[in-house]
């Protein structure tokens, strides 16, 4: 008969190695419950998409600064929600203009047109890229239409995490499904640092192919929107949207100089400078926002 203390060492082993077996074979995947929400947040381990009760997010009318752009992203995720074909978008440009507000409001704006709750929103972390694909396996035969929004993407120096996206949006066997699109917001056009493409041209044998296969990955968006910084009087049309939306009783020239004061101890005009002042004005005015 085995001694106490062999049959001890014997049951550690055996819980270290089913430790270890825990560890090297992936968790299933948790099925998404898509009745439980419009908009819902990508996580890839054990590849759970996490439903979120509330989005945050201003009424697509209140982005009044960026109205060109507003209408081509609002058309393009507006036949998408109907079947018919549209373009993956990367929303570039200035800080602060609401490239991500207007991917939010977008989809509430076509789900509110449409009265139904077809189009989902599913928001996954840059740093989660190279799970795109398990994440495309989860939505890929659902009877809903997704909107796969990354936000402030980029690329530094020895990622290669841009080549998962590269396959998933167009250049896989697969391809991207049918029913998904893929919108991003970045401050850089091409999603690379400039010094970065300036550096392979300066050490690649073939610079201009090396340079090529990266800038490539900007090229699988169909539809690009440039976001560039706002005028004085773009901003205090915002201030002046926002004021009225929220019902805040100001005097005109009360609001003007204050929002151009707000401004300048911030040194910046953007939407997210306005909707900044607005939150302080409502503040100091006993208002809520809700």
């Amino acid at each position: 008969m085995s001694a106490p203390s062999d049959i001890a060492a014997l049951n550690e082993k055996l819980d270290s190695l089913i430790d270890l077996i825990s560890r090297a074979v992936p968790a299933a995947p948790v099925p998404a419950d898509f009745e439980a929400a419009d908009a819902f947040v990508w996580s890839p381990n054990p590849g759970e998409l996490m439903p979120v009760a509330k989005v945050n997010r201003v009424d697509i009318a209140l982005l009044c600064a960026v109205s060109h752009v507003r209408d081509l992203l609002l058309d393009n995720t507006r036949r998408f929600a109907k079947g018919l074909p549209a373009n993956n978008a990367l929303l570039w440009g200035a800080r602060g203009m609401g490239k991500s507000s207007l991917v939010k409001a977008a989809q509430a704006a076509v789900n509110t047109e449409l009265g139904s709750s077809t189009l989902k929103l599913i928001e996954i972390h840059r740093e989660d890229i190279e799970s795109l694909p398990k994440l495309m396996t989860q939505i890929r035969l659902a009877s809903y239409r997704f909107i796969v929004f990354c936000d402030d993407l980029s690329f530094d120096h020895d990622d290669t995490s841009y080549k998962s996206l590269k396959a998933v949006l167009e250049g896989g066997i697969e391809g991207r499904p049918e029913n998904v699109l893929f919108y991003a917001t970045s401050n850089r056009r091409h999603l690379l640092p400039r010094d970065m493409m300036e550096n392979e041209r300066s050490t690649a044998i073939n610079p201009s192919e090396a340079v090529e296969e990266k800038v490539s990955l900007s090229d699988r968006f169909g539809l690009w929107l440039g976001f560039h910084k706002c005028s004085q009087d773009d901003y205090l049309d915002m201030v002046r949207g926002y004021a009225a939306y929220y019902g805040l009783n100001v005097i005109e020239e009360n609001l003007r100089a204050e929002a151009l004061e707000w401004s300048t101890t911030r040194g910046s005009r953007s939407g997210r400078v306005a909707y900044q002042f607005i939150q302080d004005l409502a503040g100091r005015l006993g208002k809520s926002l809700d």
